[in-house]
């Protein structure tokens, strides 16, 4: 069991899904969100969470939500509705050294100011979209 919490210990999270993968997404909103690319692990729809009354959420889509503590303001999870999937930072969870960068994706929106060096499938915008038809 994989687990990890906020930076005031108000919310816990736990799954089981790995995280050795991690993936980028550059799109614009995740950017404002972050402050630059959300490095995340999908832990599909597994995901157990301690201190819900701690956390806040934002519909940022119609298909999608985005948490937050209101105590610190850490970020918590991306909630993809329709299927269910929680997105979660890798750095909330406290064994992620071996974590690895594995997707990149909105790489059509990435700002020129960074790059990462690892070598990794890089799906736009439209790539994504033509996931989900």
């Amino acid at each position: 069991m994989n687990q990890g919490h906020c930076l005031c210990g108000a919310v816990g999270i736990k799954t089981g899904q790995g995280i050795e993968e991690v993936n980028a997404c550059h799109c614009k909103i995740c950017q404002k969100w972050n402050g630059g690319p959300f490095l995340s692990v999908d832990c599909k729809d597994d995901l157990q969470i301690e201190g819900a009354e701690n956390i806040s959420t934002y519909l940022s889509s119609e298909w999608a939500e985005r948490a937050f503590c209101k105590k610190c303001g850490t970020h918590l999870f991306y909630h993809l509705h329709h299927p269910s999937a929680y997105y979660v930072p890798v750095a909330l969870f406290e064994n992620n050294h071996s974590s690895k960068l594995s997707r990149q994706i909105y790489v059509d929106s990435k700002p020129k100011y960074y790059n990462f060096v690892e070598k990794t499938p890089m799906l736009t915008k439209q790539d994504i979209l033509n996931l989900f038809k």
